[in-house]
């Protein structure tokens, strides 16, 4: 069976892979952090019951949970945990089905990419963080 080299490529290819998939967090992350305030008054604008909780939530999420995949610790639950709070976001940010027109086409599009990234965070919680992580370090996986 031909792999082109697959397995020789294997723990580096993780490395870049959990780079890629958590980066789009980690800018967000930041930027909820450093406007929080701003981060409070979009929540309360989305009808969640609980502005500031949901803030903080947010926040740590996309910018705790995805400096610790970066890093590849505690890589297998976080990486469920985290496809649970993508989930979260897609339904709660991205209904595009009670949209119409131009909106309900973004949110659309919005809405699946929060499923691939499900996908790719799916796969970390399979493949664990690889060679190039704390996990491995701490013989946490």
């Amino acid at each position: 069976m031909c792999t082109f080299g697959a397995e020789k490529l294997a723990d580096s290819a993780i490395l870049a892979a959990r780079f890629m998939l958590v980066l789009l967090f980690l800018i967000f992350g930041w930027d909820k952090l450093t406007g929080f305030s701003g981060t409070i008054g979009y929540m309360a604008s989305s009808g969640l019951p609980v502005p500031a909780l949901a803030a903080v939530i947010a926040t740590f999420m996309e910018l705790g949970v995805g400096l610790a995949l970066l890093a590849g610790i505690f890589t297998r639950p976080l990486a469920l945990l985290l496809l649970v709070y993508t989930f979260a976001t897609a339904l709660v940010g991205h209904h595009y089905w009670t949209m119409s027109g131009m909106e309900q086409f973004e949110a659309e599009i919005n809405f699946y990419k929060n499923i691939s990234i499900m996908g790719g965070l799916l796969l970390l919680y399979v493949t664990g963080a690889g060679k190039y992580a704390l996990d491995r370090v701490f013989k946490l996986d």
